[in-house]
């Protein structure tokens, strides 16, 4: 069965392989999705309870989170 869908390379927009801080932070975020919620303050919350802390290793606002998942996601 063939279809019209082009190939879907699944890391297509990846520019790197992920870093242990990636991996940490997904993984965790997973479990906050899950378990938390999946509000902003429930993110941060949920990070902030778990200690995974931002990158420059202070807890998460709402406002540092916005701001990494933006650098991420560039």
């Amino acid at each position: 069965m063939t279809t019209d869908w082009p190939y879907l390379d699944v890391h297509q927009s990846r520019t790197h392989e992920p870093t242990p801080y990636e991996y940490q932070l997904a993984s965790t975020l997973e479990e906050v999705f899950t378990k938390d919620g999946h509000g902003l303050a429930d993110v941060v919350r949920g990070l902030n309870a778990r200690q995974v802390r931002s990158p420059d290793g202070t807890p998460w606002t709402e406002e540092s989170f916005r701001t990494e998942i933006h650098r991420l996601g560039a």
